[in-house]
This record gives C-alpha cells, sequence and structure tokens, in this order.
C-alpha cells in the first residue's frame, strides 16, 4: 500500500490548515471557557466544502474521498477539537446516512442543504440508559396511517439543540430482537421535536451536545430511510466510516499536542540549556513521535479499505481505538513535558488534554472497540 498524499490531497490539507490558523486559533479558549457553538465558522467551512466532503458534486459537495476528509479533521482538530469533532459529526454521521442508505428524493431534498451547511445535522443513536447497548432503546415510532408518531429522548447528541436535520434511530419492534429499529429524517420545526438539556462538559466544550426530545412527533413514511427494520445495521455502517473520522480527530488532537511539546522543549531552559536536551524529556517525545506515526498509518489502512469498497469493520475499529488512545497519552504527556505551565489554561495543552478524552468514548468506547476487533479477529 502506497500512502503518499496525492497533490490534491496536500492542497486540501492546507487549505484546511491555513483556515483552522486563520479563524479558529485566535478564538479557540473563548469559545471554550463560554461554551459558545460558533455556527458561522461552521457555514465558512461549508463554502469550502468542507461539511459536504464525501457527498458528490451533483449534490453540492466537494466530491472528494476518505483521504482528503481525513487531512481536513486532522488539521482542525490540531488547532481545536471541538471544531474538528463538529465537522466530523455533520459529515460522517447524519449526511453520511442520509448519502449512504437515503432514496434518490431524500437525497435530492437535503443533500444539497447539508453539504454547503445552510442546513447543519444531528445523528440520534443514543439515549440515557443505551450507549454501547444500542439494540434496547426506547424512543419508539409507531405507525399511525401513512405517518410515524415519535416519542423518547436522545442525548449525547452533537447539534442536538441547533441542528436542522436529525437521522434518528427509532425502536420499530420488540426490545432486543432483530431488525427492531428504523432510521427517519426529522426537520427542526416539527411539532414535537424540541431541543433538551445542553452538557456541559469536561473538554470539546464549543462543540454543542444536547438531547433531542420527541413527544408525539409526527412524520410522513417518505422520512423513513430504508427499510423497516434496518435501522441498527444501518448505523453499525454509519459507524464505521465514524471510527476514521474520531480516528482522524484524535490524530489531529495528538499532533496538537505534541507540536506544542517540541516547541517547549526547545525554548523551555532548565539547568542552563532547553529541556529537550534531557533524555527524560527527549524520550517522551520520541514516543510520542512514534506513536502519532503508528496511528496515521491505521488510519490510512482504514480510509485504503474503504476507498477500494473492502470490508473494513475491523481496520476502522483497530483506527479508531489506537488513534484515541495515543491521543490522551500524548496530550498526558504534553502536559508533564509543559509542568506546572500545563495545567495553565494560559499554555495550549491542558486544552488538548481536556478534548482527547471524548475520543475513547465517543462512537464506540475503546472497550467496545476492542471488541470488534476481536470478533474480526476470531471470525
Amino acid at each position: 500500500m502506497n500512502f503518499q498524499q496525492e497533490e490534491l490531497t496536500q492542497q486540501v490539507a492546507q487549505t484546511a490548515k491555513d483556515f483552522a490558523d486563520k479563524y479558529i486559533k485566535p478564538h479557540v479558549m473563548e469559545w471554550d471557557e463560554s461554551q459558545e457553538f460558533p455556527l458561522h465558522i461552521f457555514k465558512e467551512l461549508g463554502k469550502l466544502g468542507m461539511m459536504g466532503v464525501l457527498v458528490p458534486e451533483e449534490y453540492g459537495g466537494a466530491g472528494l474521498g476518505y483521504f482528503e476528509y481525513n487531512v481536513i479533521i486532522q488539521e482542525i482538530a490540531r488547532v481545536c477539537g471541538s471544531i474538528g469533532l463538529s465537522v466530523a459529526a455533520h459529515n460522517s454521521l447524519c449526511t453520511g446516512h442520509i448519502l449512504t442508505f437515503g432514496n434518490k428524493e431524500q437525497q435530492k431534498k437535503y443533500l444539497p442543504k447539508l453539504a454547503t451547511c445552510q442546513s447543519l445535522g444531528a445523528w440520534g443513536l443514543t439515549e440515557p440508559n443505551t450507549g454501547s447497548d444500542a439494540g434496547n432503546m426506547k424512543t419508539t415510532a409507531v405507525k399511525d396511517g401513512e405517518d410515524w408518531i415519535l416519542n423518547g429522548t436522545k442525548c449525547w447528541i452533537t447539534h442536538g439543540k441547533t441542528g436542522d436535520v436529525a437521522v434518528v434511530i427509532c425502536r420499530t419492534g420488540a426490545p432486543r430482537t432483530k431488525d427492531n429499529s428504523t432510521a427517519f429524517i426529522v426537520d427542526r420545526g416539527t411539532p414535537g421535536f424540541s431541543g433538551g438539556k445542553k452538557e456541559n462538559k469536561l473538554g470539546m466544550r464549543a462543540s454543542e451536545t444536547a438531547e433531542m426530545i420527541f413527544d408525539n412527533c409526527r412524520i410522513p413514511d417518505a422520512n423513513r430511510i430504508g427499510d423497516l427494520g434496518a435501522g441498527f445495521k444501518q448505523s453499525m455502517k454509519v459507524l464505521d466510516g465514524g471510527r476514521i473520522s474520531i480516528a482522524a480527530l484524535s490524530l489531529g488532537i495528538a499532533k496538537g499536542a505534541y507540536d506544542a511539546a517540541v516547541k517547549y522543549a526547545k525554548e523551555r531552559q532548565q539547568f542552563d540549556k532547553p529541556i529537550g536536551n534531557f533524555q527524560g524529556i527527549s524520550f517522551k517525545l520520541a514516543d510520542m513521535a512514534t506513536e502519532i506515526a503508528a496511528a496515521e498509518l491505521l488510519i490510512n489502512q482504514a480510509c485504503d479499505f474503504k476507498m477500494k469498497g473492502l470490508p473494513m469493520t475491523k481496520e476502522a475499529a483497530m483506527a479508531k481505538y489506537y488513534a484515541s488512545e495515543i491521543a490522551v497519552k500524548a496530550g498526558t504527556e504534553a502536559v508533564q513535558i509543559f509542568g506546572g505551565n500545563g495545567y495553565s489554561k494560559d499554555f495550549p495543552v491542558e486544552k488538548f488534554y481536556r478534548d482527547s478524552k471524548l475520543c475513547t468514548i465517543g462512537e464506540g468506547t475503546s472497550e467496545v472497540q476492542k471488541l470488534v476487533i476481536s470478533r474480526g479477529v476470531l471470525k
């Protein structure tokens, strides 16, 4: 496998880097402290095609592949994990679900606005009592003539309050039975659909995370995605691509922490020499550099499999698992290298440290990734 970046991929990465440095970096701590969700940033990213990276040009998207998608998420997360997370969730979950499983009418209706971020996307699977145990969801959709009535609450939803379009997985059969859930598209403003509690989080604070509440929410059967009972299977396929997103997000955060640590190790003097000259510090940087390189190879492998249409459930899980764990390690080591300054919000690494932890939890915990990987190994 040759993972040398194509010229297009390099150009896309540079565009994302330039945007992040100019429009995101100056406001990172301001948005983090206030938990402001900077919607205008995503509108601007939409104009650059970065909110519809994988959407074909016929639907207003950039028509790019997973290698380009990967570097976009990385370069943004290298500056701010929060913005990277929201870009990833919009592209891979809501937009990705409609792109992969929606019918032509649904794609024509929703993808052009999602791809340009005229509409912001949300995706609802998780519930208060069903995280990894998604098969036991309580949110229901009951057929009523030509409509469906939705009732229940989804939680930990990126853009749960602000999202204009939501793809929601609802139970349409008995709990814990095969094929018991179905996916639906719900537009903001539909009676009975509202945003609930916004979470006050450790990290990723500028990425909105909130409840979505459905109270006798009536939607037409035309908003059903795919066959009745196909929702869970669709979701697992969507999450395969989503794991590449979180792996890229993790790698961007790790690189951001590493870059800051290297710079500091060269500048900070102790005992009349840069601290990077001490083996205790230099070995930390050596480990970080090696682990980042290994994570990048795993992500590129998953992207390669995805672009070739090969089964990649195990490969995506491996990339997500490893990259997210090394992001946490990179954040931890960066704080340690900065010493007391690493604990201060006046320096950048404490935010990388806080943001990194979500990557080991969102879109399947590290423990779930191990289950997926081991099943692939023993299959």
